[in-house]
């Protein structure tokens, strides 16, 4: 049934509207399901000449077999050029759109010849414009057609796919049962996502060099390479508007990790399941140089992003840190179907730039379950117990501080060093870890623990995807870059981090411990009894909202406000708190000296006043920092 309604729709539309008559030139723009449906129609409609605008290669294959006589990718140069010379004169009679972008709809009136027809099938978005090219449409008087139901075209759409005379097999990719429609719709969802950032992309360009995003649903998640094309400029337009970008399914029970560099060396090209790519992801390389041997053999980090020392010290070195921590320092992935295990440490050759051709797995298989605790606390990682740790060279100062003040290189004595990249980074802004939950409805199930500023001494506040409010610390335009705000959490955990960073190894565990406090009630208890609660008045509310599902009320707004009411107060309550932690470490610490509590957090006092403390320590600094000062000064400061 899920066949027919689009074949019935494409009938409607091929026959009933485009008025395509015996001789005519039809070119479809967009080759997906539908456009492949309408390849078919338009020849047995009696078209002459069918022709298919495609960037995929995969749908241009199928639509040659499917009868398409000219197959072209609208990304290449001179596919124009390549259409005019195919169809013999100024264009094509009919032209279908089909792919539902502005870049469709500009050519579609490309390819229009005089007295043309252009029908707009593809459904926008109700707020959707485009500037019709009114010069055009006066000049080759070209008429403009959309469509919208289907009237009585089911029972033609059936004979003809009974007959054989439309082809449905070429075009299905998956097949589900009822049963398993719910992963149908988790598989859509992913690759849905990727086709929304390429659209935008390929619509409004892209102006930064290259990105990773990780793509995730309840279901499965993707990790997306992109570098954009560059600056191309004729006649005040950029040929080369877009981005080349491959996209890998993480598979089952594996983690990726991903830090500013493409982490995507070679690829799957026939398995779209797990793997999708820009049509001329490889066309564009060579076509720019970067890259002359095999299709099977090409590796996008290396021809689009190639790693170098500095790249590899300041980006991979954090994915292998993640991958250490989470993984307990051993890597165990999948190689040309062989199960392989290594040691993290195997690898210091690689994140060093010792050895830059010794390069890590993509995903790797975790030692243990993981948990929101685990990937927060992976990200204040400052690469603790191994050869790049921070906090035990001299440039941790005194008090092993795991942070370099920018910028992160130096030159001394003819040569250049480079400082670590940790993780954890003093100039984070904001941060966060996301979950998308399986086993809870949508408007429950979605969570956002969120945090400003750096990660290793800041917390971490539940935020339900389904809020419709925002807590004032976190309200956009409260306070900025240039102006504090006493109500902001960015400022006063700014000041509670600044105050650690004068004596790390002193003030920083007090910070965890009350990071730490939270965050595991949050995970253990609270956020469980909340779920909890919310799902109770879902369950209760969904058979009415099911037996009125065409009804605008919102029947799940009481759910809502729970999230709401919870999300808000709860970081407003944590960021009280933290003013009350920042008042805290002022006293504590105060000039070098570590005040005594009891086991309840009181301050210890001495017998003669309870306004003087008692049971004062003054830590000082690390050995460290003790040799160096004597090894420089010793000779001034010693005592005698």
């Amino acid at each position: 049934a899920e066949t027919f309604a689009p074949s019935a729709k494409v009938l409607h539309i091929d026959i009933d509207r485009a008025e395509i008559k015996v001789g005519d030139i039809v070119c479809v723009v967009g080759g997906g399901a539908i456009g492949l449906l309408l390849v078919q129609l338009a020849r047995l409609a009696g078209a002459a000449k069918v022709v298919l605008s495609e960037p995929n290669e995969a749908r241009r294959k199928v639509a040659k077999e499917l009868g398409a006589d000219l197959c072209i990718n609208p990304l290449e140069d001179g596919y124009y050029e390549k259409f005019l010379a195919f169809v013999g004169g100024d264009g094509a009679d009919v032209i279908i759109e089909c792919a539902g972008n502005h870049a469709a709809v500009e050519s579609a009136f490309k390819f229009a010849r005089r007295g043309a027809t252009i029908l707009l099938f593809s459904v926008p978005k109700v707020e959707a414009t485009y500037e019709v090219p009114l010069f055009d449409v006066y000049q080759k008087e070209l008429t403009i057609k959309g469509t919208f139901v289907n009237p009585d075209t089911h029972l033609r759409a059936v004979e003809l796919i009974n007959s054989g005379r439309i082809q449905i097999a070429p075009i299905i990719t998956h097949t589900f049962t009822l049963d398993e429609l719910p992963e149908a719709i988790a598989m859509q969802m992913s690759a849905e996502a990727i086709k929304v950032i390429v659209d935008l992309v390929n619509e409004y360009g892209y102006a930064s060099e290259g990105e990773s995003f990780s793509i995730a649903d309840r279901d499965e998640a993707w990790v997306m390479d992109l570098i954009g094309k560059g600056v191309d400029l004729r006649d005040g337009k950029n040929l080369r508007k877009g981005m080349v970008w491959v996209a890998r399914r993480v598979p089952d029970g594996y983690i990726c990790s991903h830090a500013n560099q493409a982490r995507i060396t070679t690829f799957p090209l026939e398995d779209p399941e797990n793997c999708l790519y820009a049509p001329d992801v490889i066309s564009f390389a060579r076509e720019m140089g970067f890259y002359e041997g095999a299709d099977e053999d090409f590796d996008f980090s290396a021809a689009y992003c190639p790693y170098d020392f500095g790249t590899v010290r300041a980006c991979d070195a954090r994915t292998w840190s993640a991958f250490n921590t989470l993984c307990d320092g051993v890597f165990t992935y999948e190689k040309d179907g062989v199960t392989v295990t290594e040691k993290a440490s195997d690898y210091y050759d690689y994140i060093t730039g010792e050895n830059l051709a010794h390069r890590m797995p993509l995903f790797v298989r975790p030692a243990r379950k993981l948990g929101v605790k685990d990937v927060a606390d992976m990200m204040r990682d400052h690469f603790e117990g191994t050869p790049l740790d921070m906090t035990t060279d001299i440039g941790a100062g005194g008090n092993a501080l795991p942070y370099r003040w920018r910028p992160m290189g130096f030159s001394y004595n003819g040569w250049n060093y480079i400082n670590e990249r940790a993780i954890a980074t003093q100039q984070t802004g904001f941060w966060f870890v996301a979950q998308a939950r399986h086993d809870l409805p949508d408007m429950i199930g979605g969570l956002l623990w969120f945090g400003t500023d750096d990660a290793a001494t800041s917390y971490l506040t539940p935020i339900y995807s389904n809020t419709d409010a925002v807590p004032e610390c976190f309200r956009e335009g409260n306070g900025s870059m240039l102006e504090y705000s006493s109500t902001a959490s960015f400022w006063i955990n700014n000041r509670v981090t600044n105050h650690c960073y004068k004596a790390y190894n002193i003030m920083a565990p007090t910070v965890r411990e009350a990071i730490d406090k939270f965050e595991n009630s949050q995970i253990d208890e609270k956020v469980k009894a909340m779920d909890a609660a919310a799902l109770e008045a879902y369950n209760r509310i969904l058979p009415k909202a099911e037996k009125k599902a065409s009804s605008s009320k919102d029947f799940f707004a009481p759910v809502r406000k729970m999230l709401t009411d919870y999300s808000v107060s709860t970081a407003q309550t944590q960021f009280d708190a933290w003013v009350a932690l920042e008042q805290l470490l002022v006293v504590k610490f105060i000039d070098g000296n570590v005040k005594a509590q009891d086991a309840d957090g009181n301050f210890i006092h001495s017998k003669y006043s309870e306004r003087m403390p008692a049971g004062l320590v003054q830590p000082g600094y690390t050995d460290k920092w003790k040799e160096a000062v004597v090894r420089d000064h010793g000779d001034v400061i010693r005592e005698r």
